[in-house]
């Protein structure tokens, strides 16, 4: 598909404009009000909610790969899955992956 620049330029400020709208609702609109408590509490899970979300596409069909599921990405998942199970702390669970990572990869070739 060919679009025109001024086409493309549509797009892009369509999808800003989107965006702001997006977020306005609930910084601008929301953001000096106090919210429920249950909605507070839905909102803790939110980021639990996304992040597997983003990173199971890139264990299961890792672009590296072409699409190929390999031994390194899933060892290190497993290993953050149980990190963070383990410790309940985030950072330590992405450093051990990242490390299971980079150590598989290197030990593998």
């Amino acid at each position: 598909m060919n679009y025109s620049d001024a086409t493309v330029w549509w797009i892009i400020a369509a999808l800003g404009v989107g965006t702001f709208l997006i977020r306005f609702s609930f910084l601008g609109l929301i953001g000096s009000r106090p919210m429920p408590p249950w909605v507070l509490r839905h909102l803790r899970y939110t980021s639990v909610a996304i992040l597997p979300g983003l990173v199971a596409p890139l264990v299961v069909f890792p672009a590296a790969t072409d699409g190929v599921p390999d031994i390194a990405r899933l060892l290190a998942a497993t290993v953050t899955i149980v990190i963070g199970y383990k410790t309940k702390g985030v950072v330590r669970a992405m450093l051990g992956g990242a490390i299971t990572l980079f150590v598989v990869q290197f030990l593998l070739g």
